[in-house]
């Protein structure tokens, strides 16, 4: 008879490459594919939990993936209940630190535990997490790298389809007038109810960030997101403090104590945890539950297809950010309807792989 619990019997991890719809330049490199890695957990029930993690670069799948190895060498034969096997594996690798692939990987295994408990359950993660299938606003954050002017207005127009009613253009060129032009540009293109996030991914010194946050103040934008390393929370408050375009953070919150301090220190207007960094299921809503104590509003940063239920359950969900890398190894990518995106229905977490694409993605040793 089996245990009313599910008990952890194995893994497997694969490492795919998949090539991007629209490639990406950003002001730290230019990314034409999106390496993933895949993660199966294994149960005595036979119920499979799935999740997929971003690797940033390829040569990092396979290390994540020993890494997970190791993990769940420690927990195998233990019951599926994140929580505890949180708080196992915290222990154990205390003495490496539970930071960068480390965190990853144990984020990895907390959605792949919380699918098979809503698996286990017959219920969608959202409904398991107490919310309402609700369908969640979100913005198109393919593309619109850094593109001249003109190419990047065309695009912008593109990524309407759907609905859209917000994108996201990234930022960061050699000079202000550079940057300047290519908001100009898609802003004067766009719709005057469609919202321009903007993105300088880190590129920014503090003097920079204000001379180029306060010439923003007058274009229009909806946020300014990480223009300085992520983690000086003094130069993000004086940010918060000077600019009247609110300030984006969140998706290198390594886990919920960063979190937590950066909000103590009033560091943005909004804030944006990613999963993979946050924690998984377990440390988003823990971050949920500081943004609603905060009140402030909370998106996500990529994983669409967790991050939509996960946003139906935090009190003060704002944008649910879009991008497609995953879709062609999935058997059923999330569906865009009027510019929303509704946590999947099914039980568990909704994610299946395509397993033609997996073995024509896979990366080989």
């Amino acid at each position: 008879m089996a245990s009313a619990t599910p008990i952890i019997t194995g893994f497997r991890a694969v490492t795919v490459n998949v090539p991007m719809a629209r490639p990406l330049g950003t002001s730290a490199d230019m990314v034409r594919t999106a390496p993933l890695l895949l993660i199966d957990v294994e149960t005595d029930q036979g119920v499979t939990g799935h999740a997929y993690l971003f690797c940033y670069v390829a040569a990092a799948g396979p290390a994540i993936g020993h890494l997970l190895g190791a993990a769940l060498d420690i927990v195998k034969g233990d019951p599926v209940c994140p929580q505890a096997v949180m708080a196992k594996l915290q222990r154990r690798f205390r003495l490496i630190g539970v930071q960068g692939v480390v965190r990853m990987a144990m984020a990895g295994l907390d959605v792949a535990l919380w699918d098979i408990l809503a698996k286990a359950a017959g219920l969608p993660l959202a409904a398991m997490l107490g919310a309402g299938l609700t369908p969640i606003r979100a913005y198109n954050s393919n593309g619109l790298g850094l593109m001249t002017p003109e190419a990047c207005a065309d695009e912008a127009i593109e990524l309407l389809e759907g609905g859209f009613t917000a994108v996201k253009l990234r930022l960061g060129r050699p000079t202000l007038a550079g940057d300047l032009a290519a908001v100009r540009a898609v802003r004067n293109r766009l719709p005057d109810d469609v919202a321009l996030m903007v993105d300088f991914n880190q590129a920014l010194s503090l003097s920079e960030a204000l001379e180029r946050g306060r010439a923003l103040d007058r274009e229009g934008v909806y946020w300014i997101e990480e223009p300085i390393r992520h983690d000086d929370y003094d130069g993000y408050a004086r940010l918060s403090a000077t600019l009247s375009t609110p300030i984006q953070i969140g998706e290198n919150f390594s886990g919920p104590v960063a979190m937590a301090t950066a909000l103590a220190r009033k560091t943005s207007g909004y804030v944006m945890p990613d999963l993979e960094r946050i924690g998984g299921v377990s440390g988003w809503m823990r971050a949920a539950g500081l943004a609603a104590g905060h009140e402030i509003a909370m998106s996500s940063h990529l994983f669409p297809e967790v991050s939509a239920h996960l946003l139906a359950a935090t009190p003060t969900a704002h944008w649910l950010e879009y991008m497609d890398w995953a879709d062609p190894i999935l058997r059923e990518p999330v569906r865009l309807v009027d510019g929303c995106i509704a946590p999947s229905p099914r039980p568990g977490v909704g994610l299946a792989w395509n397993d033609d694409a997996v073995e024509r993605f896979r990366l080989k040793s």
